[in-house]
């Protein structure tokens, strides 16, 4: 796989601080289903920095991690190296069950990054995964967003193009439901055809769309996004036919989707975020319903454009002609039943 320099947006504090909103709903419990933390030359975000972030008035009670290459083993076998994310990831999740952090059980949920080419070695190496996770792996995640523009880009890895249709790598996703462990997968739009079969090759892993499965809005697809609307919408329908198939809401704040606020004088307002989104949110709802949909902030990636309160003000927006029980599933009991934590999901 190709290391590249990192696509994400900076993150600009005193830009974020120039738009400040009310919290909506804030009795409403969340279950964060996707975010990162890492300590890189680009920027810090530890456990203080995404608690500050919890912490900005939304009732955030549980987030699941997700695999971004941080903390990797320095040293021996090159398969064992990610190990060392895990085990970093349960770490943050024990400084937060302290309550020094607040009361969230943040990275209650891991999704973790073995190479699923591995073959027979994959077992030793998720085995070691849960060893060391405090019996928080839920999943796995590998890169796989690819495309032949070098303007689209979402990831420092560029995986390589037929990961999806590698017999090596399908019989490492198949392998995953042995372990009772999901498949995390973020793929442009152009992808989903390989993801659908994919999916439905390994009928028993819980596959894991994420990103709203990557509708793109720039390099070949500027300026087209009715045209990549319909495309997205009808491969996402094939997926979305498959019981074994979720979709995480959000990571709109990349630049991959070809969304402006970042280049604003002021950051953008919840109610025109949630404009923006609207069609991916209704197309999400149409096909998988609101018990195979969840919310994710994936900050800090995201926070480029927008703040942690501010997104998911935007999210209740979206969200507001929903029933209780509808608001229940999307922000905290889809997430929870996919990644088995243990939240009532109660928002009275």
């Amino acid at each position: 796989m190709q290391i590249v320099q990192s696509p994400h947006l900076p993150v600009r504090p005193e830009w974020l601080a120039l738009r400040d909103e009310p919290v909506l709903e804030p009795s409403l419990a969340i279950v964060d289903a996707h975010h990162h933390l890492w300590d890189r030359q680009t920027g810090r975000y530890l456990a203080e920095e995404f608690g500050r972030d919890v912490a900005s008035g939304h009732r955030v009670v549980s987030t699941v991690y997700v695999q971004c290459r941080s903390m990797l083993r320095q040293n021996g076998p090159d398969a064992m190296k990610p190990v060392g994310e895990v085990e970093f990831a349960n770490g943050i999740a024990a400084m937060f069950a302290s309550g020094a952090y607040g009361q969230a059980r943040c990275c209650e949920a891991i999704v973790g990054g073995a190479d699923l080419t591995l073959g027979a070695e994959l077992d030793a190496v998720l085995e070691a995964m849960l060893q060391v996770s405090g019996g928080r792996l839920r999943g796995i995640r590998n890169p796989l967003a690819w495309h032949a523009s070098p303007a689209v880009s979402s990831s420092p890895v560029t995986p390589p193009r037929d990961q999806m249709t590698n017999p090596a790598f399908r019989q490492g996703v198949r392998m995953l439901g042995r372990f009772g462990l999901s498949l995390d997968a973020w793929a442009y739009h152009t992808q989903l055809d390989d993801l659908y079969e994919l999916a439905r090759t390994a009928e028993e892993v819980t596959i894991v769309i994420d990103h709203f499965g990557g509708p793109l809005g720039v390099g070949p697809h500027a300026g087209q996004r009715a045209i990549v609307g319909a495309e997205w919408k009808q491969k996402l329908a094939r997926l979305a036919s498959l019981p074994n198939t979720r979709i995480k809401l959000g990571g709109a704040g990349m630049n991959v989707f070809g969304f402006d606020f970042a280049t604003r004088a002021l950051p953008p307002s919840s109610e025109e975020l949630a404009v923006a989104w609207r069609p991916y949110f209704d197309t999400c709802i149409e096909l998988f319903g609101v018990n195979r949909c969840m919310f994710e902030s994936n900050f800090p990636v995201d926070k480029g454009m927008f703040s942690y309160g501010v997104l998911w003000n935007a999210f209740k927006r979206l969200a507001s002609a929903m029933s209780v029980d509808e608001k229940t599933a999307l922000f905290s009991r889809t997430a929870a039943t996919t990644y088995r934590l243990a939240i009532a999901g109660d928002n009275t």
